[in-house]
Protein backbone atom coordinates (compact mmCIF):
# COMPACT_ATOMS: atom_id res chain seq x y z
CA UNK A 1 0.00 0.00 0.00
CA UNK A 2 1.39 3.39 -1.03
CA UNK A 3 2.13 5.98 1.56
CA UNK A 4 -0.67 8.05 -1.00
CA UNK A 5 -3.80 5.54 -0.58
CA UNK A 6 -2.71 5.24 3.32
CA UNK A 7 -3.76 8.55 3.48
CA UNK A 8 -6.81 8.70 2.08
CA UNK A 9 -7.96 5.62 3.58
CA UNK A 10 -7.35 7.84 6.81
CA UNK A 11 -8.96 10.99 5.51
CA UNK A 12 -12.13 8.56 4.83
CA UNK A 13 -11.98 7.15 8.10
CA UNK A 14 -11.51 9.79 9.94
CA UNK A 15 -14.91 11.69 11.46
CA UNK A 16 -16.31 14.68 9.45
CA UNK A 17 -15.71 17.79 11.42
CA UNK A 18 -19.12 18.84 13.28
CA UNK A 19 -21.02 22.06 12.06
CA UNK A 20 -19.79 24.89 14.41
CA UNK A 21 -21.96 26.88 16.29
CA UNK A 22 -22.89 29.81 15.37
CA UNK A 23 -20.88 33.45 17.20
CA UNK A 24 -22.80 35.76 19.45
CA UNK A 25 -22.03 37.93 16.75
CA UNK A 26 -24.58 36.06 14.44
CA UNK A 27 -27.06 35.22 16.81
CA UNK A 28 -27.13 38.75 17.60
CA UNK A 29 -27.42 39.81 13.90
CA UNK A 30 -30.19 37.08 13.53
CA UNK A 31 -31.92 38.25 16.47
CA UNK A 32 -31.77 41.94 15.20
CA UNK A 33 -32.92 40.89 11.68
CA UNK A 34 -35.94 39.06 13.52
CA UNK A 35 -36.86 42.05 15.37
CA UNK A 36 -37.38 44.09 12.38
CA UNK A 37 -39.17 41.83 10.62
CA UNK A 38 -41.26 41.39 13.86
CA UNK A 39 -42.05 45.29 14.31
CA UNK A 40 -43.17 45.41 10.65
CA UNK A 41 -45.87 42.55 10.75
CA UNK A 42 -46.89 44.13 14.22
CA UNK A 43 -47.49 47.99 12.19
CA UNK A 44 -49.03 46.14 9.18
CA UNK A 45 -51.50 44.73 11.57
CA UNK A 46 -51.91 47.42 13.92
CA UNK A 47 -51.67 50.74 11.31
CA UNK A 48 -53.05 48.70 8.19
CA UNK A 49 -50.69 48.86 4.61
CA UNK A 50 -49.51 52.47 3.85
CA UNK A 51 -49.70 53.93 7.00
CA UNK A 52 -46.43 53.25 8.60
CA UNK A 53 -43.12 53.82 7.25
CA UNK A 54 -39.24 52.80 7.69
CA UNK A 55 -38.26 55.20 10.61
CA UNK A 56 -41.36 53.50 12.37
CA UNK A 57 -40.61 50.32 11.91
CA UNK A 58 -36.77 51.39 13.34
CA UNK A 59 -38.33 53.01 16.42
CA UNK A 60 -40.82 49.90 16.91
CA UNK A 61 -37.90 47.52 16.83
CA UNK A 62 -35.34 50.21 18.79
CA UNK A 63 -33.00 50.20 16.22
CA UNK A 64 -31.34 53.27 13.99
CA UNK A 65 -32.68 53.71 10.42
CA UNK A 66 -29.19 52.88 9.28
CA UNK A 67 -29.04 49.78 11.15
CA UNK A 68 -32.67 49.14 9.52
CA UNK A 69 -30.99 49.17 5.72
CA UNK A 70 -28.14 47.21 6.81
CA UNK A 71 -30.36 44.51 7.21
CA UNK A 72 -32.97 45.39 4.54
CA UNK A 73 -33.39 47.36 1.51
CA UNK A 74 -36.89 48.25 1.68
CA UNK A 75 -40.10 48.18 4.27
CA UNK A 76 -41.34 45.42 1.72
CA UNK A 77 -38.34 43.37 2.07
CA UNK A 78 -38.73 43.88 5.70
CA UNK A 79 -42.20 42.26 5.55
CA UNK A 80 -41.55 39.66 3.30
CA UNK A 81 -38.98 38.10 5.23
CA UNK A 82 -41.56 36.97 7.79
CA UNK A 83 -41.84 34.24 5.79
CA UNK A 84 -38.69 33.13 5.89
CA UNK A 85 -38.84 31.07 8.59
CA UNK A 86 -41.73 28.61 7.61
CA UNK A 87 -38.51 28.12 4.08
CA UNK A 88 -35.68 27.51 6.51
CA UNK A 89 -38.00 24.78 8.50
CA UNK A 90 -39.47 23.53 5.42
CA UNK A 91 -35.51 23.32 4.05
CA UNK A 92 -34.39 21.61 6.90
CA UNK A 93 -36.32 18.74 6.75
CA UNK A 94 -35.64 18.42 2.78
CA UNK A 95 -32.13 17.91 3.44
CA UNK A 96 -32.77 15.18 6.15
CA UNK A 97 -34.65 12.97 3.52
CA UNK A 98 -32.80 10.47 1.80
CA UNK A 99 -30.54 11.27 -1.47
CA UNK A 100 -32.12 8.20 -3.30
CA UNK A 101 -35.87 9.86 -2.82
CA UNK A 102 -36.88 12.15 -5.94
CA UNK A 103 -37.22 16.01 -5.20
CA UNK A 104 -40.90 16.35 -5.16
CA UNK A 105 -41.18 13.22 -2.32
CA UNK A 106 -38.91 14.59 -0.04
CA UNK A 107 -40.34 18.21 -0.53
CA UNK A 108 -43.93 16.63 0.30
CA UNK A 109 -42.32 14.55 2.93
CA UNK A 110 -40.54 17.74 4.27
CA UNK A 111 -44.07 19.62 4.93
CA UNK A 112 -45.69 16.91 6.27
CA UNK A 113 -42.95 16.79 8.95
CA UNK A 114 -44.04 20.66 9.76
CA UNK A 115 -46.32 18.85 11.60
CA UNK A 116 -47.47 21.87 13.84
CA UNK A 117 -50.34 24.03 11.75
CA UNK A 118 -48.76 27.00 13.44
CA UNK A 119 -45.47 26.75 11.29
CA UNK A 120 -47.32 27.90 8.06
CA UNK A 121 -48.82 30.95 10.36
CA UNK A 122 -46.34 33.78 9.18
CA UNK A 123 -46.59 33.04 5.59
CA UNK A 124 -50.06 32.90 5.71
CA UNK A 125 -51.02 35.70 7.79
CA UNK A 126 -48.35 37.86 5.18
CA UNK A 127 -50.40 36.16 2.12
CA UNK A 128 -53.78 37.62 3.79
CA UNK A 129 -52.80 40.96 4.99
CA UNK A 130 -51.61 41.87 1.61
CA UNK A 131 -54.39 40.43 -0.71
CA UNK A 132 -56.56 44.01 0.03
CA UNK A 133 -53.45 46.14 -0.88
CA UNK A 134 -52.25 45.51 -4.00
CA UNK A 135 -49.96 48.27 -3.42
CA UNK A 136 -47.95 45.77 -0.79
CA UNK A 137 -47.84 43.11 -3.75
CA UNK A 138 -44.31 43.40 -4.15
CA UNK A 139 -43.77 42.09 -0.71
CA UNK A 140 -45.54 38.99 -1.68
CA UNK A 141 -43.72 38.81 -4.33
CA UNK A 142 -39.98 39.50 -2.71
CA UNK A 143 -41.18 35.84 -0.57
CA UNK A 144 -41.80 33.57 -3.06
CA UNK A 145 -38.55 34.91 -4.73
CA UNK A 146 -36.64 34.48 -1.91
CA UNK A 147 -38.61 31.20 -1.71
CA UNK A 148 -37.30 30.39 -5.47
CA UNK A 149 -33.65 31.09 -4.59
CA UNK A 150 -34.07 28.78 -1.98
CA UNK A 151 -35.09 25.94 -3.56
CA UNK A 152 -32.91 26.14 -6.55
CA UNK A 153 -29.90 26.18 -3.62
CA UNK A 154 -31.39 22.85 -2.51
CA UNK A 155 -31.84 20.92 -5.85
CA UNK A 156 -28.58 21.83 -6.30
CA UNK A 157 -27.16 20.74 -3.09
CA UNK A 158 -28.85 17.56 -3.77
CA UNK A 159 -28.30 16.41 -7.65
CA UNK A 160 -24.72 17.95 -7.84
CA UNK A 161 -23.24 21.51 -9.23
CA UNK A 162 -23.06 20.15 -12.99
CA UNK A 163 -26.99 19.88 -12.79
CA UNK A 164 -28.69 21.77 -15.62
CA UNK A 165 -29.53 25.18 -14.71
CA UNK A 166 -32.92 25.01 -16.89
CA UNK A 167 -33.99 21.94 -14.87
CA UNK A 168 -33.39 23.84 -11.05
CA UNK A 169 -34.95 27.03 -12.50
CA UNK A 170 -37.65 25.06 -14.13
CA UNK A 171 -38.12 22.66 -10.75
CA UNK A 172 -38.30 25.90 -8.47
CA UNK A 173 -40.29 27.85 -11.05
CA UNK A 174 -42.99 24.53 -10.63
CA UNK A 175 -42.92 24.44 -6.51
CA UNK A 176 -43.30 27.67 -6.03
CA UNK A 177 -46.26 27.90 -8.93
CA UNK A 178 -48.15 24.86 -6.83
CA UNK A 179 -47.62 26.96 -3.37
CA UNK A 180 -49.07 30.15 -4.71
CA UNK A 181 -51.77 28.09 -6.38
CA UNK A 182 -52.44 26.24 -2.62
CA UNK A 183 -52.05 29.92 -0.99
CA UNK A 184 -54.26 31.39 -3.23
CA UNK A 185 -57.56 27.89 -3.24
CA UNK A 186 -57.23 28.45 0.93
CA UNK A 187 -57.39 31.91 0.84
CA UNK A 188 -60.52 31.75 -1.66
CA UNK A 189 -62.00 28.80 1.11
CA UNK A 190 -60.55 30.33 4.22
CA UNK A 191 -60.16 34.31 4.09
CA UNK A 192 -58.36 35.86 6.98
CA UNK A 193 -59.08 33.20 9.54
CA UNK A 194 -55.68 32.01 10.65
CA UNK A 195 -57.45 29.21 13.46
CA UNK A 196 -55.72 26.34 13.31
CA UNK A 197 -57.80 24.61 11.50
CA UNK A 198 -57.70 26.77 8.77
CA UNK A 199 -53.90 26.92 8.53
CA UNK A 200 -54.01 22.65 8.71
CA UNK A 201 -55.93 22.91 5.73
CA UNK A 202 -53.55 25.34 4.20
CA UNK A 203 -50.97 22.95 4.88
CA UNK A 204 -52.66 20.23 3.32
CA UNK A 205 -53.41 22.05 0.37
CA UNK A 206 -49.45 22.49 0.40
CA UNK A 207 -48.93 18.71 0.35
CA UNK A 208 -51.49 18.09 -1.97
CA UNK A 209 -50.15 20.45 -4.64
CA UNK A 210 -46.64 19.00 -4.62
CA UNK A 211 -48.06 15.45 -5.09
CA UNK A 212 -49.96 16.88 -8.02
CA UNK A 213 -46.73 18.07 -8.96
CA UNK A 214 -45.04 14.96 -8.52
CA UNK A 215 -47.58 13.02 -10.52
CA UNK A 216 -47.42 15.16 -13.42
CA UNK A 217 -50.50 16.76 -12.84
CA UNK A 218 -52.26 13.22 -13.93
CA UNK A 219 -56.22 14.04 -13.95
CA UNK A 220 -57.86 12.28 -11.02
CA UNK A 221 -59.57 8.77 -11.76
CA UNK A 222 -63.00 9.26 -11.43
CA UNK A 223 -62.45 12.24 -13.90
CA UNK A 224 -60.29 10.72 -16.65
CA UNK A 225 -59.63 7.37 -17.23
CA UNK A 226 -56.98 6.51 -18.42
CA UNK A 227 -57.23 4.61 -22.13
CA UNK A 228 -56.35 0.79 -21.28
CA UNK A 229 -53.29 -0.89 -23.48
CA UNK A 230 -55.36 -2.66 -25.89
CA UNK A 231 -57.03 0.78 -26.83
CA UNK A 232 -54.06 2.98 -27.76
CA UNK A 233 -53.48 3.57 -31.04
CA UNK A 234 -50.15 3.21 -32.91
CA UNK A 235 -50.23 7.30 -33.38
CA UNK A 236 -50.58 7.41 -29.68
CA UNK A 237 -47.60 10.04 -27.72
CA UNK A 238 -46.04 8.15 -25.33
CA UNK A 239 -46.51 8.64 -21.46
CA UNK A 240 -44.01 11.05 -19.60
CA UNK A 241 -42.80 9.41 -16.59
CA UNK A 242 -42.06 12.27 -13.70
CA UNK A 243 -38.56 12.56 -13.13
CA UNK A 244 -38.21 14.89 -10.47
Amino acid sequence: MTQTSTTQDAAAESPLPEPTAPTRRELNKAATRSSIAAAALDLLRSNGPGNFTVEDIAATAGVSRRTFFNYFPSLEAALASVADGFMDRALEQFRLRPADETILESAQAALMALADPMSVAPMAELFSLTQDNRSLARSELEAWEHCTGQIIDAARGRLGAGISELYVHALAGSVISCGKAAMTVWFAERGPDLSPESLADLRQHLIDAMGLLGTGFAPPSDVTAAPKASEKTPNSAPTITDRF
